[in-house]
């Protein structure tokens, strides 16, 4: 809840930047930090948290984008099928590549790597981990996949947020995947 009070903070300081005095803040990347929150990033615990965090996004962040890549191909292909058999067949065939090339390394993330996976997969694609399902798979599947994540303090529904998750979308930043 803290990180939440900070990123509200943080973005409404973007907005009013100009506002603050240099002499009680850090500039960073054009953004002015007051003094509490580089008091905090000093504390061994934040930096423990927060290096966490950076091992976690460089952990997850190639599957989002892999997943990016591989959603946008099969938007194409699926545009030049005619039929919906040969959709239907193709979906099923692109879901067991999927499956074979990525279940075992995914079966290995941690809750917190499938929350952050979940928020980078809208990051990159512009939808909810619950609109895939329920576009290529349907309701049902989706809303049974939803009750699984929600057992896993997960949510399929949860968005990609660059204002609440700024620590992410700075660590993106700073590996260069931007």
């Amino acid at each position: 809840m803290r990180n939440f009070y900070i990123a509200i903070l943080l973005g409404f300081l973007c907005f009013n930047s100009k506002s603050i005095q240099a002499q009680d803040s850090l500039k960073l990347q054009g953004i002015v930090l007051p003094d509490f929150i580089v008091k905090a990033q000093k504390d061994p615990e934040y930096e423990k948290k927060y290096q966490r965090l950076v091992y976690n996004v460089k952990k997850v962040l190639p599957y989002a984008k892999m997943a990016s890549f591989r959603f946008q191909l099969m938007e194409q292909n699926l545009q030049l099928l005619a039929s919906e058999k040969f959709k239907k067949e193709y979906l099923k065939r692109t879901e067991q590549s999927i499956k074979d090339q990525f279940m075992d390394d995914l079966y290995n993330l941690t809750q917190t790597q499938g929350r952050i996976l979940i928020k980078l997969l809208y990051r990159e694609t512009g939808k909810t981990g619950y609109e895939l399902l329920q576009n290529y798979r349907g309701n049902l599947t989706a809303w049974y996949w939803q009750g699984m994540a929600k057992l896993f303090n997960a949510n399929l529904k949860e968005e990609f947020d660059p204002i609440e998750d700024w620590q992410i979308e700075q660590i993106i930043k700073q590996l260069g995947f931007e």
